[in-house]
Parts: structure tokens; C-alpha cells; sequence
């Protein structure tokens, strides 16, 4: 078997990568190249995606693939979903992409609806009503008298803008297009009504295109800026949850799987959209994924709010390592507080701990007195939501649940993975934890025709990797504890 290298950018939230991903005789391994942060710039009272500096880091890291000797096969990109960046006639950006924890999409969904009615978005789209979706940026965008959506000729997600500044090829990913809400998961297609009640012209949109296909090679300018022969860029599965899902290494279709990051995202892999008045009142999303399957699935604020109290109290001079945390969270008696992470109030306070403080004031409950206190306050609360909407998730799957998978980043965390399958009262299979450069990596090789399936995908992904798994144990997650979870989280 051709022995192939695949360059995988992966860019969060809160930081990027670059990756050389090599597959032979039937194993694939990574290599990091480069590591670099992702922040969000404030300009007034905005907040911005620098793009033109992720695309810098994009072409070091190519760079750095050719100083390792390495000349890639092909390209792939992945990043977050919902932002995306406005091109204009002249085919430069009219401005530096918006940021989704931007406050001016607030109120935005309500004042939307009474343009068309909420049900009927969700019937349309079957996505989460969050107030960052596309749909409501757009909204907003115009009513703010945005000159950057005005002077749009199109949009571009953020992996294919990046793609677009690499090879001058404009397209239009399907995995990040569908979670914008406004693609039906039916048709695969924007819906007109939905643009039009927005007030965004139609043609602002692209044709969709299926993960696997080839977008376009790389610009000469930048192969010889990098040293580079010609070679493709592939548009993977663009959304970086649709890449880590997958490359999950499950057996068969019975799993539910937790991609555990900044964000949690949780949900089961179907054939078909899952679109009732349960998933609606659920509020559960129906995102693309690779070779023509759903990922119906809640997203869940995750360690967004563990990573927003250190970056705190580093600032106050106080760095805690992650055995640190661990330590903190294990001398620390459970259950004292408990917060629902998903509160509009932790989207992106000035103070997170003040913000947790004072969500434990309001609903009653006295404050953690010390940080160990809120470290426990948070891991409780996400292994609590996480066997609340999993518990959502086994009424609406149309298989039984045997075993939650969680991949990313957040599968190395030992302690909250034993904490979630002891809620959970389930399995838990952990890792990949690279899960989504896998996943990139590997419909790269599917778009150069090394793998044909996602089953083949999941194939060599389970040759390459060893999950651990934890088992439920007799714990302190009884039924009374989560009886006063839902109390407080529905207050």
C-alpha cells in the first residue's frame, strides 16, 4: 500500500494546529508541526477572527511540513462552526470575520421569529436554536447596518475561507454549512425563505459541497513561498466535530458519542434527520456528516468554563497545571454547587468565576469559597448535564445506547471521564484524543480514493489507537444528587 502524508490544519476556538498525518499499511500516525493561539480581537465592542494571521500560521505550518522533509499529498482544514467571512466583487474580504460570542446576535433569534415562527426554522433546518448561528449573525448584521454585509458578493465559512486564500477557490463545505441554520438536511440546500426573512440575497450563498471532494490546489505563489510542489486541498469534513466523528473508533452503529473540548458536542450518528416535537422542545441539532449521515446532537458548554477561571487566576498569579486540577477537584466534597453550563451567563462574562458565584446566589446555593471548590463545581455540573442529555438522547435515538464515546481533547481527562460513567451508569470509551485530525486526515485519504467508506475509515482508525475505557462504579451520582441537578437548572 502507497505510503500517504496528509496536512491537517485544525483550528479552535482557542488555539490551532498544524499536523502531518501519515497512513501506511493500514495505520495512520500524526505528527504535530506547529501550535499556536486563537484569540478573538476586540475592536470597540466588537469581536473579530483575525484571518489573515490563521492563514499565516496556515502557510508556517506548511513550512514546517517541507523543513521536516515532508511534501504533503494533499491539504485539509477544519475550525468551529457558525463564522464565516464576507467576500465582495473584487473577491477581497470586506472585513475580518465576525466572532460567535460577539453580543450583538442577542435578541437577535427572538426579534427573527416574529418574521417566521421558531418552530418553523427548526422544522426547516432541525438546528439548535443558539443565538451565534448564522442565520441570526446575518440578521443582525443587517440591522446593525453592517458596511462589510452590505459590500458582500458571497459568504465563506471559516475552513473554506481559509481554502479560498489558499487556492483562490470559492466553496461552500457541507458539514459547516449545516451548522448555520439555514440548510435544510433534507434537500442539503439553503432554504431561500429563511435568507429572504433575513434579509440576505440568495446568491450570497455558495453550492454545497460533499465532504471528500477535491477543492482546488494551492496557489503558485504560495508553493514557492513555502517550497511546495502543486498539490490539492480537499474539503474534508469541514466542521471540526464532523472530522473528530468520524473518526470514532466504534464497532457498530449502537453509540453515542462526546466530543469534549471547549465545547461538548453530544449526540448518536443516524441516517436520517431527526425532526419532531421532542427534538424541538429538546432543542437537539441535526448537523452533516460524512458519507451522507446526521449528527443529531445538543451542544453543551464544556470546558470553556474551566479554561475561562485558570486564564483568571493566572492573572491574579496563581497557575494550576491539569494534575493540579485534578488534585483540587479530589479534595474537594462534591456536589456543593452545581450550575448548568449551559446558562447564557457563562457565554463570555468578564469574570467567569464571579459569574459562577453568582449563579450559585441566585438559585440559592452558597458560592465555592475557594478555586478547588469551583473546579469541582464545574466537573460535577458537566457530568451531571452530560447524563441529562443523554438521557434525552436515549428516548429519541432509534437504537439502544451501549456506549458513550468520547474523542478531542477532553478524553484525556481521566478524573471527569470516570465522573461521566458514573453519572452516566454506561461505559465510557476514551480517545481518540486527536480525534479530529483523524477524521481530517482520513477524508483526505477518501478524497484521493486510499479509503472508499467511513467503515474502512473506522477501520484503520481502531488499528491505530487504544481507547481506554471506564466502567460505572458504585458512586456518589445517586438519584437524589440528580434530582437536585434538574431543581436547580430549571430554576
Amino acid at each position: 500500500m502507497k505510503t500517504y502524508h496528509f496536512f491537517t490544519f485544525d483550528l479552535g476556538a482557542t488555539s490551532g494546529r498544524s499536523i502531518i498525518a501519515t497512513l501506511r499499511d493500514g495505520k495512520i500516525d500524526l505528527k504535530e508541526l506547529t501550535r499556536f493561539p486563537n484569540k478573538m480581537a476586540r475592536i470597540g465592542d466588537k469581536y473579530f477572527w483575525n484571518i489573515y494571521s490563521l492563514f499565516d500560521e496556515l502557510k508556517n505550518g506548511l513550512c514546517a511540513a517541507v523543513a521536516e522533509g515532508i511534501m504533503p499529498d494533499s491539504v485539509g482544514i477544519d475550525t468551529w462552526g457558525v463564522d464565516f467571512a464576507y467576500i465582495g466583487d473584487d473577491g477581497l474580504f470586506t472585513g475580518l470575520p465576525r466572532a460567535y460570542r460577539d453580543p450583538y446576535t442577542n435578541g437577535a433569534p427572538e426579534a427573527y421569529f416574529e418574521k417566521i415562527a421558531k418552530k418553523k426554522v427548526y422544522e426547516l433546518t432541525g438546528i439548535q436554536i443558539m443565538n451565534f448561528n448564522s442565520l441570526f449573525q446575518l440578521y443582525a448584521a443587517g440591522k446593525e447596518s453592517s458596511q462589510a454585509f452590505r459590500a458582500a458578493k458571497n459568504i465563506l465559512f471559516m475552513p473554506d475561507a481559509l481554502t479560498y486564500l489558499l487556492t483562490g477557490k470559492k466553496i461552500c463545505e457541507y458539514t459547516i454549512a449545516s451548522t448555520s441554520q439555514m440548510l435544510n438536511p433534507y434537500t442539503k440546500q439553503f432554504e431561500p425563505q429563511l435568507l429572504e426573512q433575513a434579509g440576505v440575497d440568495a446568491t450570497l450563498t455558495l453550492p454545497v459541497v460533499m465532504p471528500g471532494e477535491k477543492a482546488g490546489n494551492i496557489l503558485a505563489n504560495i508553493c514557492n513561498e513555502c517550497g511546495l510542489d502543486e498539490i490539492p486541498v480537499i474539503a474534508v469534513a469541514g466542521h471540526d466535530t464532523a472530522s473528530a466523528v468520524a473518526s470514532i473508533p466504534a464497532e457498530n452503529a449502537n453509540f453515542a458519542y462526546l466530543s469534549s473540548g471547549t465545547w461538548s458536542l453530544m449526540g448518536v450518528e443516524v441516517k436520517s434527520p431527526i425532526i419532531n416535537e421532542q427534538s424541538f422542545d429538546l432543542n437537539f441539532t441535526n448537523e452533516g456528516g460524512v458519507d451522507g449521515t446526521i449528527r443529531f446532537l445538543k451542544n453543551i458548554t464544556g470546558m470553556w468554563l474551566l479554561e475561562q477561571c485558570r486564564k483568571e487566576w493566572e492573572m491574579q498569579g496563581q497557575r494550576y497545571g491539569y494534575p493540579e486540577i485534578v488534585q483540587m477537584s479530589l479534595s474537594s466534597k462534591g456536589f456543593q454547587q452545581l450550575i448548568d453550563p449551559d446558562d447564557p451567563a457563562f457565554a463570555n462574562p468578564a469574570s467567569m468565576s464571579d459569574a459562577i458565584a453568582n449563579y450559585c446566589k441566585n438559585s440559592g446555593q452558597t458560592p465555592p469559597a475557594n478555586h478547588a471548590e469551583y473546579v469541582r463545581c464545574i466537573f460535577d455540573s458537566l457530568a451531571l448535564k452530560y447524563k441529562h442529555v443523554l438521557n434525552s438522547l436515549k428516548q429519541l435515538a432509534p437504537f439502544a445506547i451501549e456506549k458513550l464515546h468520547i474523542i478531542g481533547g477532553g478524553s484525556q481527562n481521566r478524573l471527569l471521564n470516570q465522573m461521566t460513567a458514573n453519572a452516566a451508569g454506561i461505559p465510557v470509551v476514551a480517545g481518540p484524543s486527536e480525534a479530529t485530525a483523524l477524521g481530517n486526515a482520513m477524508m483526505q485519504a477518501k478524497g484521493l480514493g486510499a479509503v472508499k467508506s467511513l467503515d474502512e475509515i473506522r477501520a484503520i482508525v481502531r488499528n491505530s489507537v487504544s481507547p481506554e475505557i471506564f466502567y460505572p462504579q458504585q458512586s456518589e451520582y445517586s438519584e437524589d444528587i440528580y434530582a437536585k441537578y434538574l431543581s436547580i437548572i430549571q430554576k
